[in-house]
């Protein structure tokens, strides 16, 4: 494979066609394994694989947008279009669990024998085996381009992998033990953990539609670069920052602050300095804007909240 087409293949966009494929072929087992055991656990198996395909679609429509480049209407572009995306995709786990619960609830009451269940188990498994193998790789992706949709479907593939590792062993239970309401259960106990991992995506998207300051390791690199560039004038030509703040939009980061320099320096120097802050900023942290504004050291700009100084 050469170089181009597996960049192609691991791009957001080629995950998440993947990803579509991959969950119309684990419908397709996960409900023939429903429909051959009769059992309410493969059922909820089933429609947590319905809702992979759902977000999977709609992630690569948002994809897809986040990747327009910016426009008179959107000067900063559209990278926050992913969380619409992994937002999206909590919601449709939530409602999959609730209808697994719903269904669950009736089986318990009205537990139902189970039949053919070596091939329902071995249809499970090897739908799993896709799903997994899927993750490992848009995780690795996802990190690489520092996609939120991308980590969401990944997660919710992981959380699908658990789920029928959950039914698997509920089913097996049933079979040796002969009972019924174990199947029930289990699909109540898969179903509760589908709704922890909805709830975790909406509340990551609404943090990032919030503009949430970036990652404490991302910041601790930041602050290190300026404290090197405050540093390296001597005492009468000392360089201050602060109100430093940041954010970041799904792909992007972004960070602004305030450079205090000698109000002796010329304005070609003094550029100097901060196009090499700049620099310095974008090389430690990919996908970073920095905006840096020029002060005299004698002048102090206020805001109303407090922040850090550097």
């Amino acid at each position: 494979m050469n170089p181009v087409t597996r960049a192609l293949l691991l791009s957001p966009r080629g995950m998440l066609w993947a990803s579509v494929v991959v969950a119309v072929v684990t419908i397709t087992l996960k409900t023939l394994a429903w429909y051959i055991t009769d059992s309410v656990g493969l059922l909820s198996d089933a429609m947590e694989s319905l809702v992979n395909l759902a977000s999977a679609i709609f992630g690569l429509m948002m994809v897809t947008v986040a990747a327009l480049p910016p426009d008179e209407g959107h000067p900063y572009g559209h990278h926050k279009a992913e969380y619409f995306s992994s937002g999206f995709e909590g919601i449709l786990i939530i409602v999959a669990a609730l209808g697994i619960i719903w269904a669950a609830g009736h089986r318990i009451l009205d537990p139902q024998p189970l039949t053919q269940v070596g091939w329902g188990l071995a249809l499970s498994v090897a739908s799993s085996v896709l799903n997994g193998f899927l993750a490992w790789v848009m995780f690795g992706a996802a990190k690489n381009h520092r996609s939120i949709a991308l980590e969401a479907d990944a997660k919710h593939l992981v959380t699908d992998v658990w789920t029928s590792a959950g039914v698997v062993l509920g089913i097996s239970l049933v079979h040796f033990t002969g009972w019924l309401w174990l199947d029930a259960l289990v699909a109540m106990g898969v179903a509760l953990n589908i709704l922890r991992e909805g709830w975790h995506l909406i509340w990551r998207s609404s943090q990032g539609l919030m503009d949430q300051a970036l990652e404490p390791e991302v910041l601790t690199d930041i602050h290190q670069i300026l404290t090197d560039f405050s540093h390296q004038r001597g005492e009468m030509e000392i360089i201050r920052f602060d109100h430093v703040t940041t954010r970041k939009a799904a792909q992007r980061r972004y960070v602004d602050m305030h450079m205090h320099m000698p109000a002796s320096w010329t304005l070609g120097r003094a550029a100097a300095v901060r196009n090499s802050v700049e620099q310095a900023l974008m090389s430690a942290v990919p996908g970073l804007r920095a905006t840096i504004q020029l002060l005299p050291s004698d002048v102090e700009a206020h805001f109303n909240e407090a922040r850090d100084l550097i």
